[in-house]
C-alpha cells in the first residue's frame, strides 16, 4: 500500500497518469487521519474512453458486465460499446418504479458518509443466472462496494470471472483478484 505524507494546507492535488493521460486529482479529507485523491471520470470523455480501452484489453471471457451506480456507469457503457455487448447491468442506489422483486444488499463506501443499499432488478438478476460476469468500477479502496456487487451476482446465480477497476487505492492494491490500471496512494497528514 502506497501512502504519502502531506501537509493538507499546501498539498492540494495529486498528479496521476493513467491510460496514457495525465490528470491532477483534488486531495479530499476523509477524516483527520486520512485524505484521498478524488478520481472522477464524469464528464471526461477522453479519460473514460482511454481507461475503458485499456481495461477491455484485459477482459476475461465473459457474458455480461455489471457496475454500481454511479461513477462506474460511463466506464461500463464505453466498455460494453467497445466489445459490442448487447447489454450491461447497473446496481442502483434506490429502487425504481420499473423494478420488480428487486434484490438488495447494504454497502458502506469510503466516499459516502451514510450506509447505502444497492438494488438489482429481478430481470437483471435473471439475465445473469448461469452467465460469466465481470464486475467493473472506477476505483476500489475498502472493497465494500465490490463485495456488495459480488453478493448481488452470487444471489442471482451468476459466475464472477473477473473484477476490474481503473484505480486501486490503499490495501486494495495488495489484492490478487482485482485487475486495475494504476495504483492510487492514500494521503496521511503530517503530524506537527
Amino acid at each position: 500500500m502506497k501512502t504519502i505524507t502531506i501537509d493538507p494546507k499546501t498539498y492540494h492535488y495529486y498528479p496521476l497518469e493513467v491510460a496514457g493521460l495525465k490528470r491532477d486529482l483534488p486531495i479530499c479529507k476523509v477524516n483527520d487521519d486520512l485524505y484521498i485523491g478524488a478520481f472522477v471520470i464524469f464528464g471526461d470523455i477522453e479519460l473514460t474512453s482511454a481507461c475503458a480501452a485499456e481495461l477491455v484489453k484485459r477482459l476475461p471471457e465473459h457474458d455480461v458486465l455489471i457496475t454500481a451506480e454511479a461513477k462506474g456507469i460511463p466506464l461500463i457503457c464505453e466498455m460494453a460499446r467497445m466489445t459490442n455487448a448487447p447489454r450491461y447491468i447497473v446496481a442502483r442506489k434506490a429502487p425504481k418504479l420499473y423494478m420488480h422483486d428487486p434484490i438488495a444488499v447494504e454497502v458502506r463506501s469510503i466516499t459516502t458518509a451514510a450506509l447505502q443499499v444497492l438494488y438489482l432488478d429481478k430481470s437483471d438478476a435473471d439475465y445473469m443466472k448461469g452467465k460469466r460476469v465481470v464486475i467493473v468500477d472506477d476505483v476500489i479502496s475498502t472493497g465494500e462496494s465490490l463485495h456488495s456487487i459480488e453478493q448481488l451476482v452470487k444471489r442471482s446465480g451468476g459466475n464472477i470471472v473477473g473484477k476490474m477497476t481503473i484505480l486501486a487505492e490503499g490495501e486494495a492494491t495488495e489484492r490478487k483478484d482485482i485487475t486495475y490500471l494504476e495504483e492510487l496512494p492514500v494521503f496521511i497528514p503530517e503530524k506537527k
